[in-house]
């Protein structure tokens, strides 16, 4: 959510940063609407003034046995009354439409975020690891991984397209994936474990941006909540409508839990394989912080996630988002792109977003400085520290063998319960 008073003092920087994002000229039209707002707002508080004014000197005419000025007051109050009811819905319709309008909104890009339409204009920071050379033609995780437990065809005749069942020694490596993730996010990168809700309200998905433009990419329950489609939503969430105190900042949360997505912007892409589900797993990390921290601590974020590919040997590279390719929350992202030798290319693992104080003030999520009585927004970070089956898929086409084996990376092997070699049925 955007900062009205923001943008009424600084229209054209509103408008220029919006372009970078593709979206057209909004500040007049939020300016004016604002205005109209604020006109309402100052009629109805004078003529609440004048009401209560006027109640008061009903009282003294009466006291005074003047009956003519008595009854004009009483009906200047009856007209008063009418005219307070026309400006409290004409307030409300007004405040609405501003707030519809402002929440439509895409953050704005940091400034050094590289301008571009599109992943062809992002850009690549570093690469960590060699990609391992093959004495044969490595194979995609989708061919490789009906013999080692993954059950494309019984997750399709349970629930359709995009899920999967799991057997046996695949099913151990997801769940080893998922713990050493988050043992380590824990033990070593000092996030505290949360379990959340998988089920949310509307105000939830709403305050860190889901709702109300991307409803079509999430499934609603009967009875009006929504499962999430990342845990950032519940972590995030926690802090809606609170204060906290500076002192207590950075809050560094993870949690462990399934994702649900309808991907229907993602209609025809991968189609085949693990790579792209309505239900996942994945290790969310989110950071509740200052201001003045925010920028370091998504540089620190970004960190953690790195160290879980470092761990388990995977190589992958750091992507910088292009302003037209970041999420609609994110004013800086970093993609992590681990390397698929079955498919040839980097493919997405994990992004880390600084959301700046954009979700914080669609969920009115403050902290109050040291010493201060005013407050502030909080800065509001989230990434994937990763995602699990987008891992268990980097692993099985890493770590491949010939006969169609996949070997167990060491930094697991404690989570295996004996297990070093996936082989096949």
């Amino acid at each position: 959510m955007h900062d009205i008073k923001s943008i009424r003092e600084n229209p054209d920087a509103f408008d220029a940063g919006l372009a970078r994002r593709g979206v057209e000229p909004q500040a007049a039209k939020l300016v004016a609407l604002d205005a109209d707002y604020r006109a309402v707002l100052t009629e109805n508080q004078q003529a609440q003034a004048r009401r209560n004014e006027a109640s008061k000197a009903i009282g003294a005419a009466m006291a005074a046995k003047d009956a003519e000025k008595a009854d004009a007051l009483k009906a200047e109050v009856a007209t008063l009354k009418t005219r307070l009811a026309e400006l409290d819905d004409k307030e409300r319709v007004l405040g609405e439409a501003l707030n519809d309008l402002l929440a439509a909104l895409p953050n704005i890009p940091a400034a050094d975020v590289p301008q571009g339409a599109d992943e062809a204009d992002n850009v690549e920071l570093a690469r960590w690891g060699t990609p391992r050379s093959f004495d044969f033609t490595p194979k995609e995780h989708a061919d490789l991984g009906p013999a080692l437990g993954l059950d494309f065809e019984a997750g399709a005749k349970l629930s359709g397209a995009r899920f999967t069942v799991l057997r046996g020694q695949m099913a151990r490596l997801q769940r080893a994936l998922a713990q050493f993730m988050l043992d380590t996010q824990t033990q070593e990168a000092g996030y505290s474990e949360t379990a959340v809700p998988l089920l949310v309200r509307d105000e939830a998905v709403f305050g860190t941006g889901q709702l109300p433009k991307f409803a079509e990419d999430l499934f609603q329950t009967t009875d009006g909540r929504w499962l999430i489609p990342t845990a950032e939503v519940s972590l995030t969430n926690i802090v809606r409508d609170s204060i906290m105190d500076a002192t207590t900042l950075p809050d560094r949360m993870t949690a462990l839990t399934p994702c649900f997505r309808s991907e229907a912007g993602a209609a025809g892409r991968d189609t085949r394989g693990y790579i792209r589900q309505h239900q996942f797993e994945k290790v969310e990390l989110v950071s509740i912080t200052t201001p003045d921290q925010s920028d370091a601590e998504h540089e620190r974020m970004t960190a953690a996630a790195e160290a879980i590919l470092q761990k388990l040997d995977l190589p992958y590279r750091k992507m910088l988002l292009c302003s037209g390719d970041m999420g609609f929350t994110a004013r800086k992202t970093y993609d992590i792109e681990v390397w698929l030798p079955g498919q040839d290319a980097y493919r997405e693992i994990s992004s880390c977003s600084n959301c700046g104080d954009f979700q914080a003030r669609r969920m009115n999520a403050r902290f109050r400085p040291e010493g201060e009585k005013a407050t502030q927004f909080v800065h509001t970070l989230n990434g994937s520290g990763l995602a699990v089956g987008r891992t268990l898929v980097a692993i099985l086409e890493n770590y491949q063998q010939a006969d169609g084996s996949v070997t167990v990376p060491s930094a697991l092997l404690s989570y295996m319960g004996g297990i070093d070699t996936l082989t096949p049925a």
